[in-house]
């Protein structure tokens, strides 16, 4: 298997995704590993998905760029006074990729965050190629959020493999409705799977 992570936002549970899906599918007995091409902040998320691939990685291969500030990539990159090396990024991959049954690829932020003035993370998935999976946060919001995600990956040519619904934080009385319905409406308007509706703390995640 190999997929395109991506979110409708930052902080939605991307790497918690991500992380639990390589977890389950090693745990099944597939050469699986996970890969962040980029971050910004710290290295929680690079750090969580070389726990899940068994430390089989390194930091470098997990997340070959990595931006201090915690802001958007372009933004960061400015800050720190250097371009993102977007050819690292291709190359190790294209490593992994050749030498790994499965790869799950964690995208940075939302599907349309710009890693330079006309290149977004959109754009790297599609030069991936990859089948590409949305993480959304479970609340009241989700529906809008999803299905415009939806759309801008379908109209760049990928495949939408389907969405997860994640509970990222406790959930509040203000949601309740909306993550007893979010999973309905999304089923029956997005034209792609629900894949899996996450409980905040959930420890197991595996495709269907």
């Amino acid at each position: 298997m190999k997929l395109f992570i991506t979110g409708t936002d930052t902080g939605v549970g991307k790497t918690y995704v991500t992380s639990r899906l390589v977890r389950s599918l090693r745990a099944k007995g597939h050469d699986c590993v996970g890969m962040k091409p980029l971050s910004c902040g710290g290295l929680e998320d690079a750090n969580a998905l070389i726990a899940a691939c068994d430390g089989l990685l390194t930091l470098a291969e997990v997340n070959p760029v990595r931006l201090a500030p915690f802001c958007a990539p372009i933004i960061a990159a400015k800050i720190e006074g250097r371009a993102i090396d977007l050819d690292l990024i291709r190359r190790t991959y294209a490593r992994l990729a050749a030498e790994h049954e499965s790869i799950i690829v964690e995208g940075a932020g939302g599907w349309l965050v710009p890693l330079t003035r006309d290149f977004f993370i959109a754009d790297l998935a599609v030069e991936l190629g990859l089948p590409v999976a949305v993480v959304a946060a479970n609340r009241l919001g989700a529906i809008n959020h999803t299905l415009l995600t939806v759309e801008s990956i379908k109209a760049r040519g990928l495949t939408c493999a389907g969405i997860f619904l994640n509970q990222a934080r406790k959930p509040t009385e203000d949601d309740e409705i909306a993550i007893q319905t979010n999973r309905a409406v999304l089923e029956e308007t997005a034209g792609v799977p629900v894949l899996g509706v996450v409980s905040h703390g959930q420890a197991e995640l595996a495709l269907p």
